[in-house]
């Protein structure tokens, strides 16, 4: 249980620091065409959202696997 709770933790810290090491696009400082225009959404990143998605999707796989594994060694018994 402790080597995949490890596991878990240092997938959720690789997520953490690859999306921090993403860099952000340059603004435009001149007045060219749609500058006034506001994207659909606002501009609001996503990325936050689906790293906790992602995350939560792991712990539940690994849950799932982790349950699995332990009903076959009972019925193997």
């Amino acid at each position: 249980m402790k080597k995949i709770l490890s596991i878990i933790t240092i997938l959720m810290f690789s997520f953490v620091l690859s999306v921090n090491a993403q860099m952000t696009a340059p603004s435009d400082p001149g007045g060219g065409p749609g500058v006034d225009d506001d994207p659909i959404g606002g501009g609001a990143p996503i990325g936050g959202g689906s790293l906790i998605l992602l995350g939560m999707a792991a712990v539940y796989g690994g849950k799932k696997i982790y349950d699995f594994r332990k009903n076959m060694e009972d019925l193997e018994d």
